[in-house]
């Protein structure tokens, strides 16, 4: 059953753009383009509950908080993989990661694939790519995808370092990661020196490696990053008193997918208290850095005058466990993994709006044309975020369906899984929906974060975990039927 109503449900109807939300029509006058300029910086594994309350709380995110301020947030933003190439794949093309066949991190798009920054270019805005893409195939290691083929065997191997950290520079150690710095340096240099001189609008995409771990030392060139890297600097940011230790089902009562990933990220030996928090809170601080960056980007438009009429979008291609769920990097449909930030401010973007409505990376693709004014040139999984974005959250009054899709084929479990979001509940589905037991989550006044209710995201109690599939869609569904039908 459960493999039915996932088909059913993403073979949805799909928003075609007509012409230039009006919002930003009317913003724009007076500028020299009607159309916005456009910048995304994508930051990669930034779990996107610390941007909004209460996880905001436990770390200073200045240049985020700035961006709520003076735009919009989405408070339920999701990737459509937990994994870093798929994801992107999802982002750039708009679709699911089964209509691409972005299966894993080897297995993405082809290079010659029209993303929505091609048809932007095409359609007369100046295009710019710094950074981490990461959405072509053969990127990673061919073992990304013999992990993934033999997950069904009975075998357990370890494919991640143990997670640890490391403490580098001193208190005026601002500059971490260099390889973002540089990227960053040479997007402020152009929009300084080259964006104000141009005649078209423009669009620029900013990638970060931050705050994806590091690569640990000593494990081989196509190990993984299992080390939480920062500087006394960052960990200054850090509210030491709200890092909190996540709650740990035994061994013997995991679900079998996560009790395998726990194994296969090297976390199923003993950790003390101390090195789980100074895990996450070097995590926060890579974070603190990566918002740091944003703020670069942000005093950039500003000085160059361009802030008025260009929209700014911060995201992430997924999120970082961080060992909640005993387990740290992505991989998984648990909220440290999937949530991600989604932010957004310029012309036509009502300031401090919070929109609850469940939206992924599949949206940016519709929003990014609509802006630009640009007809989708077919069917795309994602739908347009203008209309939530132009104004404070009016139940029904969005073509956004009221739900959002992840799926993960990748290594590290040994079942493919599927997450269904609504504002409510949390449905995750594994393999075929019947070998291995799916799971129901009910997050209604549930804050989804460890620093007030600790055992929320592991289920609201445990016995809250349907097994009856009738039961799961009967409570999943109730409230989508102008969206999709029920098959049984």
């Amino acid at each position: 059953m459960c493999t039915v109503l996932i088909a059913v449900l993403i073979s949805q109807t799909t928003l075609f753009v007509t012409g230039m939300n009006e919002n930003v029509v009317l913003a724009l006058n007076g500028t020299k383009n009607l159309k916005p300029n456009i910048v995304l910086v994508m930051t990669d594994s930034f779990d996107g509950r610390l941007t909004i309350d209460p996880g905001n709380k436990v770390v200073q995110l200045p240049y985020a908080t700035y961006m709520r301020e003076h735009g919009a947030v989405f408070l339920n933003a999701y990737t459509n993989s937990p994994i870093c190439c798929p994801s992107r794949a999802a982002m750039w093309s708009g679709k699911f990661i089964h209509l691409t066949e972005s299966w894993n991190n080897y297995k993405c798009l082809d290079e010659n694939y029209t993303t929505w920054m091609d048809l932007l270019q095409r359609d007369g805005y100046y295009t710019k790519k710094l950074g981490k893409q990461d959405y072509i195939s053969g990127g990673h290691s061919v073992s990304n995808r013999v992990e993934a083929w033999i997950r069904d065997s009975e075998l357990l191997l370890r494919q991640e370092g143990r997670p640890v950290t490391n403490l580098t520079g001193n208190a005026s150690t601002v500059r971490v990661m260099s390889k973002d710095w540089s990227t960053i340096d040479r997007a402020t240099q152009w929009i300084r020196e080259t964006a104000p001189g141009l005649t078209q609008p423009f669009s620029l995409y900013i990638g970060l490696n931050l705050p994806h771990p590091y690569q640990t030392e000593g494990l081989g060139e196509n190990a993984g990053g299992s080390t939480f890297q920062t500087s006394p600097y960052w960990l200054k940011k850090v509210n030491g008193d709200l890092i909190t230790v996540p709650k740990w089902l035994p061994l013997s009562k995991m679900h079998p997918v996560d009790y395998y990933s726990t194994y296969t990220k090297n976390c199923s030996g003993l950790f003390t208290e101390q090195e789980i928090k100074d895990i996450r809170g070097f995590y926060y601080a890579m974070c603190a850095e990566a918002d740091a960056m944003l703020g670069k980007i942000l005093l950039a438009l500003q000085e160059s005058g361009l802030e008025s009429s260009t929209v700014l979008l911060f995201s992430s291609d997924h999120g970082e466990l961080a060992m909640e769920h005993r387990q740290f990097y992505k991989m998984s449909m648990y909220e440290g993994s999937v949530h991600i930030p989604l932010l957004a401010t310029g012309p036509g973007i009502t300031p401090k709006v919070q929109q609850p409505q469940p939206v992924s990376l599949v949206d940016l693709y519709p929003t990014l044309l609509e802006l630009a004014g640009i007809p989708l040139p077919g069917r795309v999984s994602g739908h347009s975020l203008l209309p939530l974005l132009s104004q404070a959250a009016t139940p029904g009054g969005s073509l956004h369906p009221p739900w959002v899709l992840s799926e993960f084929h990748g290594c590290d479990v040994n079942a493919s899984a599927y997450m269904l979001r609504t504002e409510q509940w949390k449905y995750i589905a594994y393999a075929d929906g019947h070998s291995v037991a799916p799971q129901l989550f009910g997050l209604e006044n549930c804050l989804l974060h460890h620093m007030k209710l600790p055992d929320c995201h592991i289920g609201r109690p445990a016995d809250y975990i349907l097994n009856d599939q009738v039961a799961i869609a009967h409570a999943v569904f109730e409230d989508t039927d102008r969206w999709f039908q029920v098959i049984v």
